[in-house]
């Protein structure tokens, strides 16, 4: 009885590992479960299952009966799903309860076009996808499989999704492609996760990418991917009509980068964007850049018209009113040599602070302190600014070429005008000062080059940019560099500045040698008239930067002013001087035919003992209503009018031996007639100068008969006192 109850045992043992064997691996085939099964999915809502031949096997993994079957006909409402085979897991409690009821569903997909998926886009959110589904994807292929959880009630607790996908092509926007992308992806009903993305977006290469959505209470969305630019012009041509807004694509010519990006999206329950963050890591290879405008000033007065990137390390990200981009590598203007960059900004639609350290290679020009600096130079540059609107503040600005140095600290600019600054420090070659600002402003120092002041302060500048500035200034230098080789020592001014514009000058300096220069200027507070005085004992410093003056040696100056607003009437006067070598003076001699004074004027030089100017300015109007010169060779009285560019005079010259007889000939002062026997010969020349800068033209027209005008300057000047 032992024997065959060991048996017994024994065989049913084997029978047991037999059938499990079985169910693991071929199954055990029935067909009587077939209107069961159907029937139990149709109770997961809108499942319609339709099966041929089932299988009962054993999963271990999850120690769950299950039946499969191959090639089932599946449609999810009304829309037909082609599957390999299809595994329905069973409660086991349940099947010995003979009250079967299924735990999840596992459906294997053929290989599937993905253009067909267009038919399940009624029964996919958000509707946004859908419309992507239907119109933008053109081409893939589609490997997937699905787990289907289900409730007690039959109906779909949860659900997991899972494959690959291959070729995908799809248009994003018009000339936009995605071409050759390769990925995997995972979803259930609250996440969706893409990895292993490769392929093209257009002509940039997309490499190890991944995709995480989560859809509870709106959507999160999550990107990371490398890619690979390498633009053109005849590429970034193509995207300029999505990038028409973007002012910084419109100067982009050629680009080469390889870019680390990460994508946040937060979107609300009607899938609008609630909040976004873009971030770029990566190195730009080379660039190239086009100024739609070149670039020149007063400062850098060669053209800028194109800028060059290499190996160029950038962080940007890019939140909600916000943009941080930072970078460091090399650049260059018109592809000269590149030269080191590095720079901090954050910016938005109002606001922007900038952090910029550059080596710079460019020409660069100050004429207020007669400074350039070469192309065979290499200075440093660097910038610590922020604009926000309006205002912009400069914290510091620092520049140093060699032994050559500015620094400006904390000025403040609004509209393009200066409201303050703290320090401003100069050390050039011939310049070591500081300008500071605090009660009242002063410019103290060592040296001052001053060769270009003249034509700095004559410059027409359509703004007053110092329109803020109120305050009292003094102003110390040892010694200042004036336009001619003469050096201005111990120069010290007292003044008052109101509307960025001098209203009160009391100033002293000493030219050595007995020679001085004293400027004073006070205005009349009832008529707001400001009145300057000019005195210098050497008249080259002041005038050189004139045309009209060339060639001018010598003298005294006394030069007076009243100054209504953009209105002036002024006059100067200059003592016992010489013109030598003027050029405009040698012609009209020539041309008079008074080859003595001409070879006088280029040699040793002519002598005047007075030079007197009346004349009226009115902004860009100069109206000169008398130059009268006189000297022991000749004499000449000149009116005329300067315009922007263009100079008109007309005049009277007349040598001294023709004066002297006529002077001779006058009997009663006052009561001029001009004899007509007073010799043989020209009485005079009348000429006319007319042109613009550069290109005056000359004319003369020999005279016998002066104007009483000119004879009564000449004679007032003769007068000799009892």
């Amino acid at each position: 009885m032992k024997k065959i109850i060991t048996s017994s045992i024994s065989a049913v043992l084997f029978l047991l590992i037999l059938l499990i064997v079985i169910l693991l691996t071929i199954g055990i085939e029935t067909n009587k479960f077939n209107e069961f099964i159907s029937k139990k999915v149709s109770q997961a809502k809108n499942i319609d299952l339709d099966l041929d031949t089932i299988k009962f096997k054993i999963d271990l993994k999850e120690l769950s009966l299950f039946l499969e079957a191959k090639n089932p006909k599946i449609t999810y409402r009304e829309v037909y799903i082609p599957a390999k085979n299809i595994k329905v897991y069973i409660n086991f409690v349940s099947l010995i309860k003979s009250d079967v009821k299924l735990k999840k569903l596992n459906l294997n997909l053929k290989e599937l076009d993905i253009t067909q998926l267009n038919k399940l886009s009624s029964i996919i959110k958000p509707s946004n996808f859908k419309s992507i589904l239907n119109n933008k994807i053109k081409k893939g292929k589609l490997i997937s499989e699905i787990e289907i959880f289900l409730k007690e009630d039959g109906t779909i607790k949860d659900f997991i999704a899972k494959g690959t996908i291959k070729n995908l092509e799809a248009e994003l926007f018009s000339n936009i492609h995605f071409r050759k992308i390769n990925l995997g992806f995972f979803a259930d009903q609250n996440d969706i996760l893409i990895k292993n993305i490769f392929g093209y977006l257009d002509d940039i290469e997309i490499s190890d990418g991944d995709i995480k959505l989560n859809l509870e209470n709106g959507a999160k969305i999550s990107s990371n991917f490398n890619s690979k630019i390498d633009l053109d012009e005849k590429i970034i041509l193509k995207y300029s009509e999505l990038f028409k807004k973007f002012e910084l694509f419109k100067n982009l010519k050629s680009l080469k980068a390889d870019l680390s990006n990460n994508i946040s999206l937060n979107l609300d329950s009607t899938y609008k964007i609630k909040d976004y963050s873009y971030n770029i890591l990566g190195t730009i290879e080379k660039g190239k850049f086009e100024l739609l405008k070149p670039f020149e000033n007063d400062y850098i007065r060669e053209e800028l018209k194109t800028v060059y990137l290499s190996e160029l390390k950038i962080k940007t990200t890019v939140i909600p009113k916000n943009i941080s981009l930072n970078g460091e590598g090399k650049y260059s203007f018109n592809n000269l040599d590149f030269s080191k960059i590095d720079f901090k900004n954050q910016f938005n639609k109002d606001y922007l602070r900038s952090k910029i350290n550059l080596n710079y290679r460019n020409s660069f020009t100050l004429d207020l302190i007669n400074y350039k600096k070469p192309k065979t130079s290499i200075a440093t540059l660097y910038l610590d600014l922020e604009k926000n609107r309006d205002n912009i503040n400069i914290y510091e600005l620092s520049f140093k070429e060699g032994k050559n140095a500015i620094n400006i600290n904390g000025l403040k600019l609004k509209k393009n005008q200066l409201l303050s600054f703290k320090k401003i420090g100069v050390e050039t070659t011939n310049n070591e000062f500081t300008v500071q600002k605090q009660k009242i402003i002063t410019i103290r120092g060592n040296k001052f080059d001053a060769t270009n002041l003249v034509k700095f302060l004559n410059k027409q500048v359509d703004e007053n940019k110092l329109q803020q500035i109120n305050s009292n200034i003094e102003i110390d230098f040892k010694k200042i560099k004036a336009p001619t080789s003469e050096m201005l020592q111990n120069f010290r001014l007292l003044g008052e500045i109101q509307k960025g514009k001098f209203v009160k000058i009391s100033s002293k300096g000493d030219f050595g040698g007995n020679n001085y220069l004293d400027i004073s200027m006070k205005k009349d507070k009832r008529t707001n008239k400001k009145y300057l005085e000019v005195y210098s004992d050497l008249t080259r410093p002041l005038l050189t930067e004139y045309s009209f003056f060339n060639g001018l040696s010598g003298g005294k100056l006394f030069f007076t002013s009243i100054i209504d607003g953009s209105k002036s009437n002024s006059k100067l006067k200059i003592e016992k001087f010489k013109v030598v070598n003027a050029p405009g003076m040698i012609k009209l001699l020539s041309l008079a035919d008074l080859g003595g004074l001409a070879d006088l004027a280029e040699g040793e030089g002519l002598s005047f003992d007075t030079l007197e100017i009346d004349m009226e300015k009115d902004k860009n109007f100069l109206k000169l209503n008398e130059i009268l010169a006189l000297g022991p060779s000749m004499s000449v009285l000149v009116d005329g009018y300067q315009e922007n560019n263009l100079t008109s005079l007309r005049g009277t010259l007349v040598p001294a031996k023709t004066l002297n007889k006529l002077i001779s000939k006058i009997p009663v002062i006052g009561q001029i007639v001009i004899p007509k026997e007073v010799g043989e010969g020209l009485f005079g020349i009348s000429f006319k100068m007319k042109g613009p800068k550069g290109n005056i033209k000359t004319t003369i027209n020999p005279i016998r008969t002066l104007t009483p005008r000119f004879i009564q300057k000449i004679v007032e000047r003769n007068k000799v006192p009892k």
